[in-house]
């Protein structure tokens, strides 16, 4: 007789691995049978927003009806009998002190009523300057009493004094004046410091080859561009120097630029004779372009500059040799 399902006579009958699964099934399976729900919220806020004025004095006596909330008592302020209440805890601009003393706001205007607002901002006007006046004038008088009160060994002391201050003015002022005309001296020369410093930078790095040439990397282009010029020159030789019998030799520095085009041909020794001059000019120019600068040239070099002695021989051919 088989015991009950899920007793514990059901599980010790059980092997012991088959009653361990058996017993994380129905746990997990309880486990999940939980389910958790968020509460409810019944809680509502109906407070409503509170206010908090920050006044910039404070009184002993505590007002018994108080206009607003703030950080300590005061009971009566400012400097207008009517109910107002500022905005800011910090003190009026002077100008809007310099309003209120002259003249208090009455109630707003129209915005249609401009002749009124007009009239009214004059009449501001003539008091702010009737104010100017009355205080000016009341510091001459000041100054005149307090002159009155000195004795003339004071009076001379005070004109001394105002004196060496104005002179010492003076003084500040021109030596402020020249110190600003050598700081502006010393700031144009650091600019054109800086100009000539990235000018030298910006320039393009020359190499200048004679017949002493012995890097492999410059000795190979030069070869190269050699035995082309005498190719072309020889092909071209100039019929007048034949007919004329001219012959004669010239020092010729000849520019190329890293793309194999010709930046400057210069004469440095003539060969005595204008048409060989140029037809060595003719002869360069109609070799051209080169080759361009392999990549060990090109990495130091942007102008190669190749001065060679040209030779127009009796046998009416042209030899290039390095110049010494």
């Amino acid at each position: 007789m088989k015991p009950p399902f899920l007793s514990w006579a059901y599980f010790k009958a059980l092997p012991p691995l088959t009653a361990a699964l058996l017993v994380s099934v129905v746990i997990h399976a309880a486990i999940l049978a939980i389910k958790f729900t968020p509460p409810l919220s019944t809680i509502k806020d109906n407070l409503s927003m509170l206010e908090v004025v920050l006044v910039n004095a404070k009184t002993l006596t505590k007002p018994t009806k108080a206009d607003a909330l703030a950080q300590a008592n005061l009971d009566r302020g400012g400097n207008t009998d009517e109910k107002r209440q500022a905005k800011s805890a910090l003190p009026p601009p002077k100008d809007e002190v310099l309003e209120t003393a002259i003249e208090p706001v009455v109630g707003s205007k129209s915005d249609n009523d401009a002749s009124e607002a007009e009239a009214t901002a004059a009449r501001k006007e003539q008091q702010v300057k009737l104010l100017e006046k009355e205080s000016q004038a009341m510091l001459a008088s000041l100054d005149n009493k307090r002159k009155l009160d000195m004795t003339p060994a004071q009076l001379v002391a005070a004109e001394k004094t105002e004196t060496g201050k104005q002179a010492k003015t003076s003084k500040d002022k021109k030596a402020d004046d020249e110190l600003r005309e050598l700081n502006l001296k010393i700031a144009k020369l650091e600019a054109q410091i800086a100009k000539d410093h990235s000018a030298y930078q910006n320039r393009p790095k020359r190499k200048f080859l004679g017949a002493r040439t012995q890097e492999y990397r410059f000795a190979r282009y030069v070869e190269a561009w050699r035995q082309k010029i005498e190719r072309v020159g020889n092909l071209n030789y100039p019929e007048a120097a034949k007919a004329q019998k001219l012959y004669g030799s010239l020092q010729m520095t000849v520019e190329i630029k890293a793309d194999g085009t010709i930046e400057g041909i210069e004469i440095t020794r003539s060969s005595g004779h204008k048409l060989l001059d140029n037809a060595a000019k003719r002869i360069v120019r109609m070799s051209a372009p080169y080759a361009v600068f392999p990549n060990d040239i090109r990495k130091d070099t942007d102008i190669l500059s190749i001065t060679r002695t040209w030779t127009f021989t009796r046998q009416d051919s042209l030899d290039t040799q390095g110049a010494e």
